[in-house]
């Protein structure tokens, strides 16, 4: 995988109630990882939860393998290039916890080269997903 700049090439839609700004986006290095990904895995999803080591990068999992609930937040909905006029969905979920830490940042996931720990999808590949972020005027 290339270096990857910050930029974003992608930005969720907006999910939580009366927000009309995205609050998450990708770099298009991630937009092109997410995309063999889900080929192989299918229907992914993310989740940041707060505390240490893996808890502070975003994890990516097959929709499903991960249970959300009241305890977490629904930051944005990406619709996904996967070729030319197909598309999948994703969602990006943060705990509530964290959420109150970050509430005024907008986030952009992006990938350096690494080895991911944990049961994060992109693991295997030699990438690791990171958190980029830049404060947001919320009002």
């Amino acid at each position: 995988m290339t270096d990857s700049t910050d930029t974003a090439a992608l930005e969720s839609t907006p999910t939580i109630d009366g927000e009309e700004k995205s609050r998450v986006a990708m770099t298009q290095a991630t937009v092109d990882l997410l995309a063999d990904l889900v080929a192989k895995h299918g229907q992914l999803m993310f989740h940041q939860s707060g505390g240490c080591c893996d808890g502070s990068s975003p994890m990516c999992f097959p929709e499903g393998d991960f249970l959300t609930s009241e305890a977490d937040v629904l930051l944005g909905h990406f619709e996904l290039p996967i070729d030319g006029t197909e598309k999948a969905g994703l969602d990006f979920w943060m705990s509530t916890e964290q959420f109150e830490y970050w509430k005024h940042t907008h986030l952009t996931i992006d990938v350096v080269p690494g080895r991911g720990s944990g049961f994060s999808v992109e693991s295997p590949t030699g990438n690791r997903f990171i958190i980029r972020s830049a404060l947001m005027d919320v009002a």
